[in-house]
């Protein structure tokens, strides 16, 4: 099995929709470190899992300086937010979201 991790700095804003009162309701923003972990039995034609360009094109460039609450569909927790990266690429059977020092979320199939 081949293992590969991808390491991106994303700057994004969002607010989250929460059944109870908290701070987090309003917008505001973090610079997220977010880790995508691939993973294939074999190489592809070029000898690679996936290329880490497209990780960075799939992730980082959907989610660079965006509010996340406008481009998904969904509560942009750091725990949505994981399983979405997942669900993205074909590859990927972990994602880390961490939205600061100590809060980070991971996803995994």
């Amino acid at each position: 099995m081949y293992y590969i991790e991808k390491t991106f700095e994303v700057s994004a804003s969002h607010h989250l929709n929460l059944s109870y009162e908290s701070k987090c309701t309003r917008v505001h923003g973090h610079n997220w470190i977010i880790t995508v972990y691939c993973k294939a039995e074999e190489l592809n034609a070029d000898g690679m899992v996936v290329d880490f360009s497209h990780l960075k094109q799939l992730v980082h460039g959907r989610l660079d300086h965006s509010d996340l609450n406008e481009i998904l569909p969904f509560n942009p927790t750091a725990e949505n937010i994981s399983k979405w990266i997942v669900d993205q690429i074909p590859q990927c059977y972990k994602a880390k979201v961490q939205e600061s020092e100590n809060n980070i979320a991971i996803y995994e199939l």
